[in-house]
């Protein structure tokens, strides 16, 4: 490696450190919410960390067979009511079963995802961020019917 890629690389690394720095500072001064997470570990794990499940009770649809179970062949929609905060949909099935849903927050981007039954024997399980009053689609594969579930966790 030549002394300009170095030097390159050097100025790379302390550019990045910098950028951390400031990221992880950002907002210090604000007094923001006291209930809200603070600190490093506490941001990095919001990233990977359990939503509150959307209330069961708060959702709609044409295929409900009884209350929080969805009985239908091809696909139904399920009208979810705003949660007030982003919030996750659990979807549990003991087959297959594919749900289609707009992405949470201002992208103008669809998600769709084909879920299959775990091989542990628990069934398949989707889970889709809400943010605010949305549909979302679940469609089942061939001719047959599915039943899903719009569990509570």
């Amino acid at each position: 490696m030549s002394g300009r890629q170095k030097a390159l690389l050097g100025l790379l690394a302390v550019l990045l450190v910098a950028l951390f720095g400031v990221a992880v500072g950002a907002g210090r001064d604000d007094r923001g919410d006291p209930g809200a997470r603070h600190g490093l570990v506490d941001r990095l794990g919001a990233l990977g960390g359990e939503r509150a499940a959307v209330d069961p009770a708060t959702v709609r649809a044409d295929c409900f067979e009884e209350p929080g179970q969805l009985v239908f062949s091809g696909s139904c929609v399920l009208r979810v009511a705003d949660p007030g905060g982003l919030r996750t949909l659990v979807l549990r099935s003991p087959a297959r079963f594919t749900v289609t849903a707009p992405a949470p927050g201002d992208a103008d981007l669809t998600i769709s995802d084909e879920v299959e039954p775990a091989s542990d024997g628990t069934g398949a399980v989707a889970k889709v961020a809400i943010d605010q009053a949305t549909e979302v689609t679940v469609r089942c594969p061939g001719l047959g019917g599915c039943t899903v579930t719009v569990a509570p966790s």
